[in-house]
């Protein structure tokens, strides 16, 4: 081979070997732009990621958006403002019997269960009528929404009639039906409606149920729990007449049986 042709060939080697170090540089480069783009674009999802969740951790829970609705819907037979003053009996009852609840108590179970018939009694009786305040503290106190959802729940047997109202709140209180404190049954609107199929002017109620289902007074529900946080009642049963507390013989608390209960109600009566 001559000289020339050697030295031709080794400038050969030389263009290839240089077009190949820039073919990987460029690849290199290439790959560290890839990188750099797909760890914006992590960092971009990440950052979304965190966004939403934050967005939806502080967005409103369905009952945080209930109680600040403007348009209340009230059942009806419900009067006052929002329709918050439920009262049940004869118009003509010249007494009115202040009873405060709370769905999920299961002291207001004990008193219903015991004390619930003798209510009912004076009710039909005229001696008096019943103005109902429901409360929903106990979701906060235990966790939960069932005081809440049940509230709703009375609220639309309220909209088909008062009697509605009365049997299903003594059905959700029965022995048979009301859970554990811990237990967040009424939550469920299917536990409600299963409820509800105990009392006939309810069973196959299509709109009691819809109202159920759709949540048609939730809003109402969380305005009649206002109604009670305001009334300065500390806990629930209480009862109340002429702005006194009915009590049992002796004691600060509610009546829990009949004896009890109708000898308070004779001295609030007679007061």
């Amino acid at each position: 081979m001559s000289k020339r042709n050697n030295q031709a060939n080794k400038a050969a080697a030389r263009e290839r070997l240089r077009e190949e170090r820039e073919r990987q540089a460029k690849k290199e480069r290439t790959r560290r732009q890839l990188i750099v783009a797909g760890s914006g674009v992590l960092v971009l999802a990440l950052a979304g990621g965190v966004g939403y969740g934050i967005m939806q951790a502080n967005k409103p829970s369905h009952w945080e958006t209930a109680a600040d609705a403007k348009n209340i819907t009230a059942p009806k037979n419900t009067s006052g403002e929002n329709g918050t003053t439920v009262v049940i009996g004869k118009a003509d009852a010249k007494k009115t019997l202040e009873l405060y609840e709370d769905s999920r108590c299961p002291v207001c179970a004990v008193f219903e269960q015991e004390v619930g018939a003798s209510v009912d009694k004076g009710v039909e009786d005229g001696s008096y009528k019943v103005a109902y305040i429901g409360a929903t503290f106990i979701d906060d106190a235990a966790g939960g929404e069932g005081s809440k959802n049940a509230l709703s729940a009375l609220g639309a047997a309220l909209d088909v009639s008062p009697e509605a109202f009365t049997a299903y709140k003594t059905a959700l209180y029965s022995e048979k039906w009301h859970p554990e404190e811990n237990e967040d049954s009424f939550a469920k609107d299917s536990y409600l409606l299963q409820v509800a199929d105990t009392v006939p002017a309810l069973k196959s109620n299509a709109e009691f149920r819809e109202n159920v289902e759709a949540g048609t007074f939730d809003a109402w529900a969380m305005k009649m729990s206002e109604k009670f946080d305001a009334s300065g009642v500390g806990g629930t049963p209480t009862l109340m007449m002429d702005g006194k507390k009915v009590t049992a013989e002796g004691s600060d608390t509610a009546p829990m049986t009949a004896e009890q209960f109708d000898a308070a109600m004779d001295k609030a009566l007679a007061g």
